[in-house]
């Protein structure tokens, strides 16, 4: 019955470590300003044309 201790923490640090990946992917896209963002649009968009 003790490896299902083990078994359940390793799951919970799992979903917490997941949880921390997320909000730091999130926080780094939120700290693009709009003209930002339109600049590397416009930028993938010419690369995806080939101008």
């Amino acid at each position: 019955m003790r490896w299902w201790k083990i078994v359940g923490l390793a799951g919970l640090a799992g979903v917490a470590a997941t949880g921390v990946a997320v909000a730091r992917a999130e926080r780094k896209r939120r700290a693009y300003t709009p003209d930002e963002v339109r600049a590397r649009l416009h930028a993938r968009a010419a690369e995806a044309t080939g101008d």
